[in-house]
């Protein structure tokens, strides 16, 4: 036991000398910087707390040479006094600019103030020309505690910590050299800055946690979209995935029906169909391996699952519907109408839809119409609405229906604008190709 009592405290002293040993160290990489950090306007007040801290200066820099006097034990030249007074004048404005430099670099306008209290409370002998309850006068204590706090408002409370020890250990040093009817008592300086020391670093752990508290704000949002993004593709790709399905059974049904429909057909047609049918079979397997994970964690029931998907040809239904909340809706068709590829006539049944459910959520009591143009190699779809007749309910959240309408646009190439109208409404308008045989360029994704 004595032996590991003896171990246990060699390690704690080694401990304790290794942490001795770093202390230098630990000053040099915090305190032995000239790098520039200004301090940040305020959301309110602008600049306006710059211009009061350079005025503060100013002001204690005439009073602070307006509290020091030479005093000397025998008689000097003139010459000496004029030196002297030089001096005591430049150590305090030496203090003033200090407290200005702390705006934009608060390290070295520590070390530059600090140095100019050192040499003011020692140079020449000077003392403070009322009765002393400073070790320094009292615009000199005011000048080093404004660049105390202006320290402490950037950079970490350690840092800040160490700054005002070392304040305090030169203001020693500097009542070792004064003259003994001079030995006033330290408290009051040490009192003044650690309170500013201390009102800096709160201040200044209050904006690190709001400035915490927006990025995690702004990361959430970036997190929310992202997820709603993926969200809104898996129910495009859950809906696209019945289209090609039905499109790959097809072809295979037919690979395996047209043999019968030749009189005599040869080996090697009969071989070329047996492989589409069977190359169409491998395909739709995987794809129903694939994508069918699309389904296992929001699986709508089987009738749902089961149903054919939508078209343009169930438009009436849809606006007889929403006829039914109260809206007034308006429909034209322009062009002569023609069977549209699968893909782009669900998308444009889909664009309709949110559309129109956009419209009765936010534009309650307006009036709606709907423009469906066919024209050659393309869809034209324009749903406008006019400004509502009374305040929109709250949105229980954030919707859909604006990024399905991107991402459907975007998947078949086509381009989608929306926006409010002159009038206090809303329009949306989105051209969808119908040749859909071009495939999509690498990398392309949505507006």
């Amino acid at each position: 036991m004595r032996r590991v009592s003896e171990g246990g405290g060699t390690r704690g002293g080694l401990r304790l000398w290794e942490a001795v040993q770093a202390v230098p160290r630990t000053l040099r990489e915090d305190l032995w910087t000239v790098a520039r950090d200004p301090l940040p306007s305020l959301r309110w007040l602008g600049r306006l707390p710059h211009a009061h801290a350079v005025l503060f200066a100013v002001l204690m820099g005439l009073a602070n040479g307006n509290q020091y006097e030479p005093q000397f034990e025998s008689p000097m030249a003139p010459a000496a006094t004029t030196a002297v007074a030089t001096a005591v004048t430049l150590l305090v404005v030496l203090q003033s600019g200090a407290a200005v430099l702390a705006l934009s670099r608060p390290v070295p306008a520590w070390w530059l103030s600090t140095l100019a209290l050192f040499l003011a409370r020692t140079v020449g002998e000077t003392k403070v020309s009322h009765a002393p309850l400073w070790s320094w006068s009292f615009p000199g204590i005011a000048l080093h505690t404004l660049v105390l706090f202006l320290l402490a408002l950037r950079v970490r409370p350690r840092i800040a910590a160490e700054a005002l020890g070392l304040t305090l250990l030169s203001g020693l040093a500097a009542l070792a050299f004064a003259a003994p009817a001079q030995q006033p008592s330290l408290l009051q300086d040490a009192v003044t800055c650690t309170t500013a020391v201390v009102v800096g670093a709160s201040l200044r752990g209050r904006r690190v946690a709001r400035s915490q508290l927006v990025e995690q704000e702004v990361r959430t949002a970036d997190e929310r979209a992202r997820r709603t993004l993926l969200e809104e593709r898996n129910r495009i790709a859950r809906e696209l995935h019945d289209v090609v399905a039905h499109h790959m059974s097809v072809i295979s049904i037919q690979a395996q029906v047209a043999p019968h429909l030749v009189k005599h057909p040869t080996d090697e047609l009969k071989e070329n169909l047996a492989g589409i049918r069977e190359n169409a079979v491998e395909a739709l397997t995987e794809l129903r391996r694939v994508l069918g994970v699309l389904r296992s964690e929001d699986a709508p029931s089987d009738g749902v699952r089961h149903a054919p998907q939508p078209t343009l040809d169930r438009l009436d239904e849809l606006v007889g519907k929403v006829r039914g909340t109260g809206l007034s809706v308006v429909t034209e068709t322009t062009g002569e109408a023609r069977p549209l590829p699968p893909g782009v006539d669900l998308s444009a049944f889909r664009i309709v839809q949110e559309a129109l459910s956009n419209a009765m959520r936010h534009a309650p009591g307006a009036a709606v119409r709907v423009d469906i143009g066919y024209r050659s190699g393309g869809l034209t779809l324009r749903v406008t609405n006019t400004a509502p007749d009374r305040p929109a309910p709250p949105s229980p959240g954030a919707g859909h229906g604006l990024l399905g309408m991107h991402e459907r646009t975007a998947m078949l190439g086509g381009e989608l604008a929306t926006g409010p109208t002159p009038d206090g409404g809303y329009e949306v308008t989105a051209i969808l190709p119908t040749d859909t045989t071009k495939p999509a360029e690498p990398g392309e994704d949505a507006p």
